[in-house]
């Protein structure tokens, strides 16, 4: 699977583990940055990128990361085809996949420890859309929003 990465100064860390923990399991990745620790980087400048190339399918799934992960949702689901989400949780992580069809895994780094991102992510890429009828009709109303 092809995954896109991103994060500014406040990610920057566990994207860096996220990355070689994504990596030791097979998937190649395009990273958006951050590449350095950089207090003065704005999330918008990393997440678009990753955003537009999740829209335009250059990668299956994206991880959004800033400090608290509220800044990289808000500006990821501002690109039509974006289905971004905050996740703190694994119910939420495999279910909004599933369900809703979630692209974008967004976490923040000053937030959630290490380990309990990487379970995160793992329940995040291993989730398939089921397109049951409930959800892809709510899926085209949200999609009708796009318009």
């Amino acid at each position: 699977m092809e995954i896109g990465l991103a994060a500014d100064h406040g990610g920057y860390e566990l994207k860096n583990v996220i990355r070689d923990f994504l990596i030791s399991q097979g998937h190649h990745i395009s990273d958006f940055g951050a590449y350095g620790e950089n207090d003065q980087d704005d999330y918008p400048d990393f997440v678009i990128p990753l955003a537009i190339s999740l829209a335009g399918r250059q990668v299956d799934r994206g991880i959004a990361i800033c400090g608290s992960g509220v800044g990289a949702s808000v500006a990821a689901n501002k690109v039509k085809g974006v289905r971004a989400a905050l996740i703190n949780d694994h119910f939420s992580a495999h279910q909004g996949v599933e369900d809703d069809d979630l692209n974008m895994l967004c976490l923040g780094g000053r937030v959630i420890g290490h380990e309990a991102a990487k379970e995160l992510v793992v329940a995040f890429l291993k989730a398939e859309f089921t397109g049951a009828e409930r959800h892809l009709r709510r899926l085209k109303k949200v999609q009708a929003l796009e318009k």
